[in-house]
């Protein structure tokens, strides 16, 4: 059983069978050696790296081998090769890392003017644009906070937040409510990107409607939910999709419909934007997609994630009683209160 101390062991009594000796012992310091090596992948390199000698390192790592009962790297000439096992360790490592570092901001922030750390998800698509915002205003009031940004499709942060390493997050609804708690903080159409030399990109507008895209290779989300939806979407005009690929990932959708191996399925980005892709609004029936900020229900946040929740909520409500003005760019784009979420 791998066993990670928070404190120094040394002067302690050692449990009865086999005796484990201080070096071998896994502690912060000897998380910190493997990882080095495993990013270097020689151990002359993460030496000099670590600003200690080659021979006491690659002694730890042997060590930490010895304790564990398997190789962590293949020792070829030039180069390490990390093992199974070897991954299996740097992937925990790296969370358990993570955590500490994260346990330092959030003890910081009690005895300071709120500083500490916020691990926010944001989904990809229009996620970053509209947190952009948020981060921005809120670092402007409290400088002592900081922020580590994940990326990914709602599934992955979901999961990143079950397992603690997302402290709060925007994604697309649907979500589970009986574990989560929402705010929704925007709705966006849901688009057809498509290469601006397909046929359907010359057609005159910037809607097309659903009909339009049945018979054509499309690029949808890999949620599974999300493929369910449009499936439903296409069924209420009695058609079936023809999908060529799914991804989470918008860079992606991107590089596909540029190269016009398809037409992508999106919800609306704010992006710059790219002449080799026409974006349209899909209508007949029109859907929209729905980002809402998530939180863990029933799990109490730190002070500084707590704060920055209320900051949300308090930008949201001001903008519900005192909306902007329309912005000329995205006024096509709009989506009616009455569109039905995808």
């Amino acid at each position: 059983m791998i066993q990670v101390n928070f404190q120094d062991t040394t002067t302690k009594a050692e449990p009865a069978g086999r005796p484990i000796s201080p070096e071998v012992r896994m502690d912060f310091r000897n998380l910190e050696y493997f990882m080095t090596v495993a990013q270097e992948l020689n151990f002359t390199r993460a030496a000099e790296k670590l600003s200690m000698s080659q021979p006491p390192l690659s002694m730890q790592i042997k060590a930490l081998e010895d304790e564990l009962g398997t190789e962590l790297f293949i020792r070829g000439k030039r180069r390490l090769t990390l093992t199974e096992a070897g991954i299996i360790l740097y992937r925990r490592a790296a969370q358990i890392m993570d955590l500490a570092d994260r346990t330092r901001s959030e003890i910081t922030s009690l005895r300071n003017d709120l500083a500490g750390s916020i691990s926010l998800g944001l989904v990809e698509g229009r996620g970053p644009y509209i947190a952009a915002a948020w981060v921005s205003g809120f670092r402007k009031e409290y400088p002592n906070v900081t922020f580590r940004i994940t990326n990914g499709s709602s599934d992955d942060i979901i999961y990143r937040m079950s397992r603690g390493f997302v402290d709060v997050a925007v994604i697309g609804a649907p979500y589970d409510r009986e574990h989560l708690d929402g705010v929704p903080v925007a709705r966006d159409p849901w688009m057809a990107l498509m290469s601006s030399g397909h046929p359907l990109a010359k057609k005159e507008g910037n809607t097309i409607p659903l009909r339009d895209l049945v018979g054509e290779p499309l690029i949808i989300p890999d949620r599974a939910s999300r493929v369910a939806s449009i499936r439903r979407w296409f069924a209420s005009i009695g058609a079936e999709p023809t999908i060529l690929a799914n991804t989470p990932n918008y860079l992606n959708v991107l590089a596909l419909t540029e190269q016009n191996a398809g037409i992508a399925i999106y919800p609306y980005t704010t992006a710059a934007p790219n002449p080799r892709i026409t974006e349209k609004k899909i209508t007949d029936p029109e859907k929209a997609m729905e980002y809402v900020l998530v939180r863990k229900r029933n799990e109490k946040c730190t002070q500084v994630t707590e704060e920055f929740i209320n900051y949300v909520k308090d930008i949201l409500e001001e903008e519900r009683m005192h909306p902007a003005g329309d912005d000329d760019s995205a006024m096509s784009f709009r989506v009616p209160d009455e569109v039905e979420v995808l």
